[in-house]
């Protein structure tokens, strides 16, 4: 063991100005190194940035090419492909070609090619505009349904994919939706107040209702710790119950002299104006999903709130360290998520489907929002987009089914297909060769 003498002896201290040879500071030494800067040259910034390794146009192709946007893109083609197939295989004309193909294989590739782009071309028709048409007030009926049926599909998405960027999984979509729309009928149909101040109290009905129904589910997270997918699919079932009992009795919802569950049409003063006169069937509940959109963005972006909701989402835990209550935020979300639902749901009631209230108001709505808000990313504007898409699928399969005798069906299978490929990235990076976001 040696003194703090000897150890200073044999350490010579900075203070004596003398370099060790050998040392780091030492001249000859910095010289001899091979590649070393030249004696008495300035030594190089210690923080100085490296050169880029790749181009900006390299950076910039790799952030597009690892980006969501350009999966989900992928994904809907990739889908459109395969719905193209099951297309042929429906197909009656493609069948029979097929017998000969070897033959004459032209009568087969023209028989395909006639019905994939007559298929798709019918969805255009259907869903955006109408060539067929005389007039460009008629061949514009098409986007006018699109933008009607997408209404639903953006707000129920909202409500969806704000819940997903707080940690949860809101599956009870069709149970918010079925509980909104008999409150916000019951309100349009029994409460006697003037015009222009029963259509906003049915709308703030339906949205109360649907809140309160995805906030227990919240709650009992918060307070239990109950999975909400369990719990949300349950109230499904609830809320869809306790529904058909209400339209099943006459003192709730049921329309007196009848025996069939469903009440009386929704009287002209509670529904929602249409946009573009009597012509169209496009309405208020189109602009309001807008609106939405914007609130949900600036929530998310631009609120305290909507930043407790990314951070309970990305890590519960770190957010609870941080002195978030991850609890009352699980309760904030599911209310804010089951409002955005229940405007769905008085959008259909109010807006889209006038005839009263029903079992089947939902219309599918409440799952297909799950497809829309994974295809959007969560995003509000990404969930716009989908709600348009899936909006132009529900209008232009009609019209598919109608003029060239395709399937319905097929278009569910495209939207299916979509969730199946926005849940796999890896298998659509695998397919186009994209790069991964670790590569380098």
């Amino acid at each position: 063991m040696t003194s703090p003498e000897q150890d200073e002896s044999q350490n010579p201290s900075s203070e004596s100005g003398e370099e060790l040879p050998g040392s780091p500071e030492s001249g000859s030494t910095a010289a001899s190194r091979p590649g070393a800067a030249p004696q008495g040259s300035p030594p190089p910034e210690a923080d100085e940035p490296l050169p880029p390794v790749n181009g900006h146009w390299h950076n910039l192709f790799r952030t597009i090419t690892t980006g969501n946007a350009l999966i989900a893109f992928l994904a809907v083609l990739l889908a459109v492909a395969v719905g193209s197939l099951l297309i042929l295989f429906t197909d009656e004309t493609v069948r029979d070609s097929s017998a000969y193909f070897f033959s004459r294989p032209g009568d087969f590739l023209s028989a395909a090619w006639n019905a994939i782009s007559g298929a798709y071309s019918a969805l255009f028709r259907g869903s955006i505009y109408n060539t067929r048409a005389t007039d460009f007030e008629t061949g514009i009926r098409p986007l006018t349904e699109t933008l009607k049926f997408s209404g639903p599909l953006i707000a129920a998405g909202l409500g969806v994919g704000l819940a997903f960027r707080a940690g949860l999984f809101n599956i009870g979509g069709r149970g918010q939706m079925l509980l909104a729309g008999a409150a916000a009928g019951w309100v349009a149909i029994d409460v006697d107040l003037p015009a222009p101040l029963l259509l906003p109290l049915a709308i703030i009905a339906g949205m109360v209702a649907g809140a309160l129904w995805a906030g227990l589910a919240g709650l009992l997270k918060a307070r239990t710790g109950a999975h909400e997918v369990i719990v949300t699919i349950m109230l499904n079932y609830v809320g869809y119950f306790l529904v058909f009992y209400a339209l099943s009795q006459q003192s709730l919802l049921q329309a007196p002299g009848t025996v069939n569950p469903k009440s009386l049409p929704i009287p002209k003063d509670a529904q929602m104006p249409r946009l573009l006169g009597d012509t169209y069937r496009l309405h208020l509940g189109f602009l309001l999903a807008l609106v939405a959109v914007a609130v949900v963005w600036w929530i998310l972006n631009r609120s305290a709130l909507g930043y407790r909701f990314r951070a309970v989402g990305a890590n519960p835990h770190a957010a609870r360290t941080a002195g978030i209550d991850v609890g009352r935020t699980y309760i904030y979300a599911m209310l804010i998520a089951g409002a955005l639902v229940g405007l769905a749901g008085t959008n259909q009631v109010l807006g889209t489907v006038t005839s009263g209230v029903a079992g089947d108001l939902d219309a599918g709505i409440g799952f297909d929002a799950i497809t829309v808000a994974l295809l959007g990313r969560s995003h509000p504007l990404g969930i716009l987009g989908a709600g348009l898409l899936f909006g132009a699928f529900k209008s232009g399969g009609f019209a598919m089914q109608a003029s060239e005798g395709i399937p319905v069906d097929i278009v569910l299978v495209i939207q299916s297909l979509i969730v199946l490929f926005i849940a796999a990235p890896p298998l659509i990076r695998a397919l186009f060769r994209l790069p991964t976001k670790e590569a380098k």
